[in-house]
C-alpha cells in the first residue's frame, strides 16, 4: 500500500487545478482508504491523505478499459433525473461527512453513472473513479437511487 498527500486549496485561482490533480490520481489509482484535514490558514485548504495502490494494466492485460462519459455528452430526460438525483445525494453525503463533493464523487463520475445506468453495484467497477472503497462506502446508495429514479 502506497500513501500520497494532496493540498486541495478552495481559492478560485486553484481549485479547478487541483481537482484534475485529485481527478487524475483517482483514474490512474485504486484508493483504499483516505483521511482529510481542513486547515485553516489565510485561504483554507483540506490536506487529504490516500492510502492506495498503482492500477496496472499491461498490454497483455485482460481488464477491459473503464467507462467514462464525455464531458458534453448529451443526456436524455432519465439521464438529467439521474444526474440531478445523484448530485443531491452527492451535496447531502459530503455535508454530512464533512468533505468535499467531488471526494464523494466527482462530477464526471456521476454523469458516467447516468449515462452508464448500472444495475448492481459491482457494476460500478466499471465506471472510471470508482474502486473498492467507493463501492464498499457509496455503491448500494448509489444502486438506490438509480432503482428509484
Amino acid at each position: 500500500m502506497k500513501v500520497k498527500v494532496l493540498k486541495v486549496r478552495l481559492s478560485d485561482d486553484f481549485i479547478e487545478h487541483d481537482q484534475k490533480v485529485l481527478d487524475r490520481f483517482l483514474g490512474e489509482n485504486n484508493v483504499l482508504k483516505f483521511e482529510s484535514a481542513f486547515v485553516k490558514d489565510d485561504n483554507g485548504y483540506w490536506s487529504v491523505i490516500l492510502y492506495y495502490e498503482e492500477l496496472k494494466m499491461t498490454v497483455n492485460d485482460s481488464k477491459t478499459p473503464k467507462y467514462s462519459a464525455e464531458n458534453d455528452a448529451e443526456l436524455n430526460a432519465d439521464e438529467i433525473k439521474i444526474l440531478d438525483s445523484l448530485k443531491l445525494w452527492r451535496t447531502e453525503k459530503a455535508k454530512n461527512q464533512n468533505l468535499p463533493v467531488y471526494f464523494i464523487a466527482t462530477n464526471k463520475e456521476l454523469l458516467s453513472i447516468a449515462k452508464y445506468k448500472p444495475v448492481k453495484k459491482e457494476e460500478l467497477l466499471d465506471i472510471k473513479g470508482f474502486g473498492k472503497h467507493k463501492i464498499e462506502n457509496y455503491g448500494e446508495e448509489i444502486i438506490e437511487i438509480l432503482e428509484s429514479v
